[in-house]
């Protein structure tokens, strides 16, 4: 278990180990997120659109009309904030 000590400014620093497995560098964001169990998920956020490209291509499928992404947009938004 590699343990993180919370400062009096409401910092800590990411052991090495995770941030070398997650490939993390100087200025990355993160986005921390709680789930059902109160439990922290820290994930980073994409860098670089090179690191995203293509990752939602899949062959045969037909590419969302405008209208369909930001009708999906709305609804994951929705969701999100209810």
């Amino acid at each position: 278990m590699l343990l993180s000590t919370l400062t009096a400014k409401g910092q800590m620093t990411i052991p090495k180990h995770i941030r070398d497995a997650m490939k993390l560098r100087p200025g990355d964001k993160l986005e921390i997120v709680l789930n059902e169990n109160q439990e922290a998920v820290i994930r980073p956020v994409a860098k670089k659109v090179d690191e995203v490209f293509c990752k939602l291509h899949k062959p045969g499928r037909q590419a969302a009309t405008l209208a369909e992404m930001d009708e999906a947009v709305k609804k994951r938004v929705k969701e999100r904030f209810k």
